[in-house]
């Protein structure tokens, strides 16, 4: 498997191949997204590849994409939209300001179902975090797949908020390298 890391707008000569991978990770249980959401996906790449910070890795099986990972640098003030009030909620606006922003955010890390169980999305998640500032790096995720939680938490990655595992909130993990892990409240 090669890994190839780009930062900026060369991601974009990947769209057809990143959209597929997307497709194939999401629009199944338990995302249950649907065509319209790949597509989203890809149409804010082309704003993404120029935010500050922005890192991709392809993982390639010859010329096949089988898994990406995108990543970017959390600016000041905190974003408003998608779902990052329910993490600002969660956190608080000091740790919020404090934990997240200058960090490195994780935004999409998604595999082929056939690539699944190889080891591969831990090389994805290492290799889009290698260089994060001072190992500040973080993502967000939904509490609907315990799968996902679970390889967060095997990585080591420490889960910072702790809404209702009844519900459909989402989770903040922040790094292993990040130096706040050990101040995140644990849950009760």
């Amino acid at each position: 498997m090669d890994m190839r890391v780009i930062k900026g707008a060369g991601l974009l000569d990947h769209a057809a191949a990143l959209h597929s991978v997307y497709a194939e990770a999401f629009c199944a249980p338990p995302w249950d997204e649907d065509e319209e959401k790949a597509v989203e996906f890809v149409g804010r790449l082309s704003a993404n590849v120029d935010r500050p910070g922005f890192t991709a890795v392809l993982a390639l099986d010859g010329s096949e994409v089988v898994g990406f990972a995108t990543a970017w640098t959390t600016l000041a003030p905190f974003p408003t939209d998608r779902c990052y009030p329910q993490a600002a909620a969660g956190l608080g606006p000091e740790r919020t300001v404090e934990w997240l922003c200058g960090s490195r955010e994780i935004d999409e890390l998604a595999v082929r179902p056939g690539a699944r169980g190889t080891g591969l999305a831990s090389e994805l998640l290492r290799a889009v975090t290698a260089d994060a500032p001072d190992g500040r790096s973080w993502l967000l995720t939904s509490v609907r797949s315990g799968r996902a939680m679970s390889f967060y938490r095997r990585q080591g990655w420490t889960q910072a908020t702790h809404p209702s595992p009844d519900g459909k909130g989402i989770v903040v993990f922040l790094g292993p390298q990040h130096p706040a892990r050990h101040l995140a409240p644990q849950p009760l």
